[in-house]
């Protein structure tokens, strides 16, 4: 049988064009990334809305921290032991009121802020650090202020510390052997540089019965055998130097004065004690310093 050659070549078909996804195929295919977060944050709001709820219904106290630390406590976070450091002069009564806390209550169940701002209210205390070792400890560590100096003012000793601040007025016997005595308005404040000062001249330091300021702006010094060492304002230093000079030489404090001026820096002024039976006359001298 003969063969028949096409006289043309056989056409084709044309290619298959892929459906077209619909809209709502086009939408979740862009957001179903998100999908895993939104779930996730979901699940997330669930456990808090069940935690608070279980909180509220099972806890007791008035704010949620107190019923929080309730429910810890019933499962075994309460307080069992409670460390003290640093404690040596701060009153054990004042302390243990201002922490408020006892054996057995929540370890989580207070703020630890609102507890270290009641123990620094103690004037003992310069500042202090609190904090939970859980399940079972409370650790207190306190910075307590170093007694400095005696205040006398209106009558009244109270101890200062180096700041000027006030530490305490009580057990002020306690110190007062073995702390300077300051006296006057406006005294802790500017003491510690006096007192500073006076431990470079040791001579008048171990006469010194009392430190006293005068008007708020300057310093006399008064001295075990009742004479007052009259500094200048702001040249305590000079001062100090030229006395510790005098008494080498001359041994003016050993000498019976009722005064020793040294205000002026080009002139030295003394005054004797007065003789008895002339204590309405007026024995004041003067002498230039050599």
């Amino acid at each position: 049988m003969p063969r028949v050659r096409p006289s043309a070549r056989t056409p084709l078909p044309p290619p298959r064009m892929p459906d077209r996804p619909g809209l709502a195929r086009l939408l979740w295919k862009r957001q179903r990334r998100l999908v895993r977060p939104l779930l996730a944050l979901a699940l997330l709001a669930t456990i808090l809305l069940g935690g608070w709820g279980m909180v509220q219904s099972l806890g007791r106290g008035d704010s949620f921290q107190e019923r929080f630390g309730q429910i810890a406590a019933d499962v075994g976070l309460s307080v069992q032991d409670i460390v003290i450091e640093g404690r040596a002069k701060t009153p054990e009564p004042l302390l243990w009121a201002a922490l408020g806390i006892h054996k057995g209550d929540p370890i989580l169940g207070f703020s630890l802020d609102a507890m270290r701002q009641r123990v620094e209210s103690i004037a003992w205390v310069q500042n202090a650090t609190i904090e939970r070792r859980l399940p079972s400890t409370l650790v207190v560590h306190l910075k307590e202020r170093s007694p400095f100096a005696v205040w006398q003012h209106q009558g009244r000793f109270v101890l200062i510390d180096r700041n000027g601040d006030i530490v305490t007025d009580s057990d002020v016997g306690l110190f007062a052997s073995q702390l300077p005595l300051v006296v006057g308005t406006g005294a802790p404040q500017a003491a510690a540089a006096l007192l500073d000062l006076l431990g470079e001249h040791p001579e008048v330091q171990s006469r010194m019965l009392a430190a006293v300021r005068v008007g708020g702006r300057r310093w006399n010094i008064r001295l075990r055998n009742g004479t007052d060492v009259m500094l200048p304002e702001g040249h305590e230093a000079e001062a100090l130097t030229k006395l510790d000079e005098l008494q080498e030489k001359f041994t003016l404090l050993d000498r019976p004065l009722q005064a020793v001026d040294l205000r002026l820096p080009d002139r030295l002024e003394v005054r004797p004690q007065p003789a008895p039976g002339s204590e309405g006359k007026d024995a004041k001298t003067g002498r230039k310093s050599t």
